[in-house]
């Protein structure tokens, strides 16, 4: 609650202060302030659930690490927005400041116990989102991403609101705990049809915001046309509320659908589409923001394992999995879409022969790109490895070893596209355009460094915060 109050505080601070404050300024004023909330987030740890706004908003532990997660994404992805410093636009203030709306929309989604709360979450990071894909006002590609995040995202809401007035329809109630205890003990048979169309309808509504497939489709273009900065922050901190939430809703509210075989079926269909068409479709790619878009839909669907291997509450091995795969695949992706920010803004490519010799003009990008990819195709001694081993042996223990093979399978395709910016970075030589070393500040040098260490310990070391939960 107290992250909610000094984002808001911070965000509308920072939005009416800006213009008194140089731009070199305000990096590591959003430091300071990420920094801080994150600090306060974790005072909260073992403190036992804390309600507020009538029961609306539940503080536990699940929000806490999920908090967590989010702003240490932000605080890491805070150092690649140095460039716009640097160029001195003078208009940076507003948007730091819809990143810290967007942390607040984020938390709500990840600590709602009301699904209004839930919904008003959404639209906060959502509408931030949208203005931030058209960042560049004067770059067509930007305003078409910003255009189309933003009809598809208002269809997905309005059939997730639908959704939710369905279930308020046949439950009589918003609040999650209620809801399970209607599903379960229903007391007029004949709204079930009601309540199964508003689940089924919550459930499009979710994975429209997770990019799980069939709703992936706006994602390899809306990244794509996205300044790349704000690609990175949509596609692990949105990603990470959203299965926060997705979580928290299948568990808390209908667990006793899924014992009747209602939504499981659906969401494991969802899960191998999602695998199928992430993985496939990234092989096809040629640019390297496109390929890291299908790869996070393919992610998506190895996220989407933790949920239909959940145990019925918010603990255990299903909840840890969801946790640690989300830790481990937004610090990679972090470290790989700083690395494609650099080479796009300076090489003016986002292909892969952008990256040719990258190893001989930044040997630290290279390495970092390196250890970024591994870890997102799963290779041992990275934290995607762990991250993948956590989310299939919670789905082996709950009897889903044919999705578990399926996943092996395409995480060996993966295996190929992952490799081709390595093979351009260490094994082709560079040409006209590529001989130049890009320019990297020390402040992202020492970024780097971190998401790097913090890769491989992850790898290493998984029981530091395996099991948190």
């Amino acid at each position: 609650m107290f992250a909610i109050v000094l984002l808001s505080v911070f965000g509308l601070g920072n939005l009416f202060l800006g213009f008194l404050r140089s731009n070199r300024i305000l990096l590591p004023a959003a430091m300071l302030m990420l920094g801080t909330v994150l600090t306060v987030n974790f005072l909260d740890w073992n403190a036992g659930p804390q309600s507020f706004f009538n029961g609306m908003l539940i503080v536990d532990n699940f929000s806490v690490v999920f908090t967590g997660i989010v702003v240490l994404t932000a605080l890491l992805l805070i150092p690649f927005s140095e460039q716009y410093v640097l160029d001195g636009q003078p208009n940076l203030a507003e948007y730091y400041s819809l990143l810290l709306f967007s942390l607040v929309g984020a938390i709500m989604m990840v600590a709602y116990n009301h699904l209004l709360m839930l919904f008003l979450g959404i639209e906060i990071l959502s509408v931030a989102m949208y203005v931030l894909a058209g960042a560049q006002k004067t770059n067509l590609r930007s305003n078409e991403a910003a255009l189309k995040y933003f009809l598809m995202g208002a269809f997905a809401t309005g059939i997730l609101l639908f959704g939710v007035a369905l279930v308020y329809g046949a439950t009589g109630t918003f609040e999650l705990a209620n809801i399970r205890f209607a599903v379960q003990n229903p007391t007029n048979a004949s709204l079930t049809p009601m309540l199964y169309i508003g689940m089924l309808m919550m459930l499009i509504g979710i994975g429209f915001k997770v990019s799980a497939a069939p709703f992936h489709f706006w994602t390899p273009d809306v990244y794509e046309g996205t300044p790349t900065f704000f690609t990175a922050f949509m596609s692990t901190v949105v990603k990470t509320a959203g299965f926060a939430a997705f979580l928290k809703l299948l568990v808390q509210a209908f667990p006793a659908a899924s014992a009747q075989g209602l939504w499981l079926p659906t969401l494991t269909a969802m899960c191998v589409l999602t695998l199928a068409i992430g993985n496939v479709g990234a092989v096809a790619q040629n640019s390297a923001k496109r390929m890291l878009a299908y790869s996070s839909v393919s992610h998506a669907g190895y996220l989407l394992i933790g949920l239909v291997a959940f145990n019925g509450e918010l603990e255990g091995a299903s909840a840890n999995s969801i946790f640690f795969y989300s830790l481990a695949y937004s610090v990679a992706t972090v470290a790989a879409f700083g690395v494609l920010k650099l080479v796009s803004e300076q090489r003016m490519r986002e292909d892969y022969d952008g990256l040719n010799g990258l190893a001989k003009t930044n040997p630290l990008l290279a390495f970092v790109l390196t250890v970024a990819m591994l870890s997102l195709a799963g290779i041992p001694l990275t934290g995607g490895f762990f991250g993948k081993f956590f989310v299939f042996s919670a789905a082996v223990e709950n009897g889903h070893i044919g999705l578990v093979v399926f996943a092996v399978v395409m995480s060996m395709v993966s295996i190929y596209y992952y490799l081709r910016p390595i093979i351009a970075m260490y094994m082709r030589d560079t040409d006209a355009d590529t001989a130049e070393p890009l320019q990297v500040s020390g402040f992202q040098s020492a970024a780097f460094l971190l998401l790097a260490l913090l890769t491989v310990v992850l790898g290493v070391l998984p029981g530091i915060i395996a099991g948190i939960l």
